[in-house]
């Protein structure tokens, strides 16, 4: 069980740092002060893929985490 374990950890940790590089940078420079980051793609984050990206990267992290835990523990 722990080999298996060990292998999902592997593949989730890949996974993770793929997802990751995908995503585009955080820096909207200035325009994010006086509010023009206020776009179609800001309001509809959650539907876009910038949005099923950093939802993918939470899960995988979360499953990142408790597997390394559980693999500490065996």
């Amino acid at each position: 069980m722990k080999i298996a374990l060990s292998v999902i950890f592997v593949i989730i940790a890949i996974a993770l740092t793929v997802i990751v590089l995908l995503q585009e940078g955080k820096s909207q420079g200035l325009g994010s002060i006086a509010g023009m980051a206020d776009t179609y793609w800001g309001r509809n984050k959650g539907r876009s893929m910038e949005g099923t990206l950093e939802k993918f990267t939470k899960f995988a992290a979360v499953l990142f985490v408790v597997l390394a835990l559980v693999l500490n523990l065996l």
